[in-house]
C-alpha cells in the first residue's frame, strides 16, 4: 500500500468509523460491509461509472454527489456515507477506488466479529480455509474459473462453511472467491487476515511444524513471539511432515526457519560446494 493509497483511504475510513460509531454503535456492521462490497462490485464491473467517480477533474463534492444520485435509496444511509466517503478522496485510479470501497467493506465485517467476540475465531477460519483451497487442485480451480457466476461460487463457499463457522468468515471467504479487479483468491485471502491483524493491532506469524504444537507450546511460542515483537502475536500453526522437525515462523516479509529439513538443505549446498 502506497503512501498516497494510505492517505486516501485514512480519510474515507473516518467515514466507516462515523458510521459505526453512530447512535451509540446501532448500525449493523455486517449490513454496511455486504452493501458497501456490491458497490466495489458494481464500480469493478462498470468502467464508466468506475472512472466517473475516480475522475480528478471534478471535485470531490460532486463525485459524491453522483454516488448520492445513483446509489440514494438502493443502499442504507450508513453504506451511502461510506461510499461518498470513498468517493471524495483522491485515488490514482478506478483499481484504487475498488480496493478501498473493498476494504471498508472487510473492516466492517471484522468489526461486527470484534463486537461478537468471534475476530480471532473468523482470522483461524479465513486461515484455515486459504490452506484448504491450496491443497485442493479442483476447489481451487472451481473458486478461480473467472467464466463461473458469482452466485455460483458464492453458493459453493456457503456449502464448504456455513454449517461450523462465524458467518463473518462465510461472508469475507464468499467475497475474496468472488472477488474484484481480478485478484487471486489467495492473494485475496491473505489481504483479509492482514487487515483482521491490523484491526487487533496485532502480528500475525504462520508457524510450520512436523507435528501439531500442544496447546502449551503454542501459548509459550506466542508469548515469546509477543516479547520478541513487542507486539500481541497471533500464530497459525501448519502442519507439514516434510519439514521433519523444528519450526519454521514466518511474520510478514521476515523468516527464521529451524527446522530439520532446512538445515539439511544447507548441509547439503555446503557439501556440494
Amino acid at each position: 500500500m502506497d503512501s498516497a493509497f494510505r492517505r486516501s483511504y485514512h480519510e474515507a475510513r473516518e467515514g466507516l468509523e462515523q458510521v459505526l460509531q453512530h447512535e451509540g454503535g446501532s448500525v449493523d456492521p455486517a449490513r454496511v460491509g455486504d452493501q458497501v462490497w456490491a458497490v466495489a462490485r458494481l464500480v469493478d464491473g462498470n468502467k464508466v461509472l468506475a472512472r466517473t467517480l475516480a475522475d480528478p477533474s471534478r471535485e470531490g463534492q460532486e463525485r459524491a454527489a453522483i454516488a448520492q444520485q445513483l446509489l440514494g435509496g438502493k443502499v442504507s444511509d450508513p453504506a451511502l456515507h461510506v461510499v461518498k466517503a470513498v468517493v471524495t478522496q483522491r485515488w490514482a485510479g478506478t483499481g484504487d477506488l475498488a480496493t478501498a470501497l473493498e476494504r471498508l467493506s472487510v473492516e466492517a465485517h471484522l468489526v461486527h466479529a470484534y463486537r461478537h467476540d468471534r475476530l480471532g475465531q473468523v482470522e483461524d477460519e479465513l486461515f484455515r480455509f486459504s490452506r484448504i483451497v491450496q491443497s485442493a487442485s479442483e476447489l481451487q480451480a472451481a473458486l478461480a474459473d473467472r467464466r463461473a457466476p458469482a452466485d455460483a461460487k458464492r453458493s459453493l463457499v456457503e456449502r464448504l462453511l456455513s454449517v461450523k463457522s462465524a458467518p463473518e468468515t462465510v461472508s469475507l471467504a464468499a467475497q475474496a472467491a468472488v472477488g474484484v479487479r481480478g485478484s487471486r483468491l489467495e492473494r485475496t485471502l491473505a489481504a483479509y487476515l492482514e487487515q483482521a491483524a491490523e484491526v487487533q493491532d496485532q502480528l500475525t506469524a504462520i508457524v510450520t511444524t512436523a507435528v501439531p504444537l500442544t496447546d502449551e507450546q503454542e501459548q509459550a511460542l506466542r508469548a515469546t513471539l509477543s516479547r520478541q515483537y513487542s507486539r500481541t502475536v497471533h500464530t497459525n500453526v501448519v502442519v507439514d511432515p516434510d519439514v521433519v522437525g523444528g519450526i519454521r515462523v514466518e511474520i510478514g516479509d521476515e523468516v527464521i526457519d529451524g527446522t530439520v529439513s532446512h538445515r539439511l538443505d544447507q548441509a547439503r549446498r555446503l557439501m556440494a560446494g
